[in-house]
């Protein structure tokens, strides 16, 4: 099968083009990193299928509708989608109906302690230390703006009077920022999650 040996970028053109075995081709070569991903956040096997699923159903439906831009980055952007249908998991799981106590169900066992054990209180300072070095890497001007919208909350047209410059400039500045962060995330393979 000469498919197999296509970049991600070519399955993707060729799947969008109706060649059907190009998309088989995609999931067989990142089926392990993506369900991987997604069995490792919600740890029930059941959920974790259907999701995965979920996943791929959203790709199906934005390839043929044309919506999807090709940057080379087929794989972060379906584990974007992934990690965004884990989310909306835990989401509805919140919203979980009132339940009675029976033989069968107890509240103990859905308790947890929700405060930072040291190792969780280890990871997040070191999450923050990389982005404070990654901060540390951008240009001054979008450096500002980045802080000033995320430390702050500043709004954007707050950040423009603030700066002395226009609306779309404070844009631009924090678009290129946040592009430079990813640059600087992928290159040195930095992962910011605890």
């Amino acid at each position: 099968m000469a498919l197999v040996n296509h970049p991600d970028a070519l399955l993707v053109k060729n799947y969008i083009a109706g060649e059907e075995q190009a998309l088989a081709v995609l999931i067989e070569r990142h089926q392990s990193k993506i369900y991987g991903f997604i069995y490792s956040k919600i740890g029930d096997r059941d959920v974790a299928d259907d999701v995965f699923q979920d996943t791929f159903i959203k790709v199906i439906k934005t390839l043929k509708s044309n919506a999807y831009n090709e940057e080379g980055k087929f794989l972060p952007w379906v584990m974007r989608i992934a990690h965004n249908l884990v989310v909306d998991h835990f989401r509805k799981v919140k919203k979980m109906p009132m339940q009675r106590e029976t033989e069968e169900y107890s509240i103990f066992s859905f308790m947890s302690d929700d405060s930072l054990n040291i190792e969780g209180r280890i990871i997040t300072n070191q999450v923050e230390n990389d982005l404070q070095r990654l901060l540390e890497e951008l240009p001054a001007d979008q450096k500002e703006v980045l802080l000033m919208r995320m430390y702050q909350d500043m709004s954007f047209k707050e950040i423009a009077e603030s700066t002395g410059v226009s609306i779309n400039t404070a844009l631009g500045r924090m678009r290129y920022a946040l592009m430079n962060l990813r640059k600087v995330i992928e290159k040195n393979q930095i992962i910011l999650t605890n």
